[in-house]
């Protein structure tokens, strides 16, 4: 379970989140939508305080922080319930498939190497990598690098595994395997999943819940079939229709 109430961030003088409050139960798979620029992966930042807020709470489980009365103790508890998945994949080029899914199970978890190992080799199956264990990152396509963030941030079990545009930097063939990986850990529901995606029928699928944030807040918020179908908010139907007709207009471009 997460909870956060009256998030406020801001850069210098830009006001990035105005007081944003959410909630997600266990297993609960959440994607976030809007346009860009509009705080999305700020707020997924502030979750697990790689970003830091002025103002708000953050509840995850057990673990309840306060931003204007937080200590050190508090935000290393709060991140040990968290692990993200980078846009930009965020591997170790120097350090092989294998050593990368273990680094975080050996050095922040302090598990002994042979059961770090394990463990690694399960979820390095899961995203189909284990012809890879060996490999240095650096010599991997994008996506096979997405798919070892992916199996590292799943590696330390995580009560919520945030995911912020983990197919942004993707060229678009390899897109589809990352989302297809995505959708098999979303079927688990073993954990809270926070996905902030660009990908509309990606999250109308693989969601339990769709955000929709503008503008620091969010201002809509329901099933994929209420978000997609019958969206209250204008500002929400002109989103989707705007983005309803560049993936028209790309398509169409692409078929040329």
């Amino acid at each position: 379970m997460i909870t956060v109430k009256n998030l406020h961030k801001s850069f210098g003088t830009l006001h990035v989140l105005k007081g944003v409050g959410f909630h997600a139960e266990t297993g609960e798979v959440v994607a976030i939508i809007g346009p860009s620029g509009m705080g999305k992966s700020t707020f997924l930042r502030c979750l697990n305080y790689i970003e830091r807020p002025e103002k708000g709470s953050i509840e995850i489980d057990d673990v309840r922080i306060d931003a204007e009365h937080c200590s050190e103790k508090e935000i290393r508890e709060l991140r040990k319930k968290t692990s993200m998945v980078f846009q930009t994949y965020n591997v170790f080029k120097n350090k092989t498939v294998l050593e990368n899914v273990m680094l975080p199970m050996v050095s922040v978890q302090k598990m002994d190497k042979e059961s770090a190992r394990k463990k690694a080799m399960e979820y390095l199956e899961q995203v189909e990598l284990l012809d890879k264990i060996n490999e240095y990152s650096s010599r991997l396509s994008g996506g096979q690098q997405q798919r070892v963030g992916i199996a590292r941030a799943m590696a330390v079990n995580p009560r919520v595994l945030l995911l912020d545009e983990p197919t942004s930097s993707l060229d678009p063939e390899l897109v589809t395997g990352i989302l297809d990986v995505i959708r098999k850990l979303a079927k688990e529901h073993k954990r809270t999943m926070i996905i902030v995606t660009h990908e509309m029928r990606f999250a109308q699928e693989v969601a339990d819940r769709i955000l929709f944030m503008d503008d620091g807040i969010i201002i809509e918020e329901g099933s994929p079939t209420e978000i997609f179908q019958n969206p209250k908010n204008e500002r929400t139907r002109n989103f989707l229709n705007n983005f309803t007709l560049a993936q028209v207009q790309e398509q169409r471009e692409t078929s040329r």
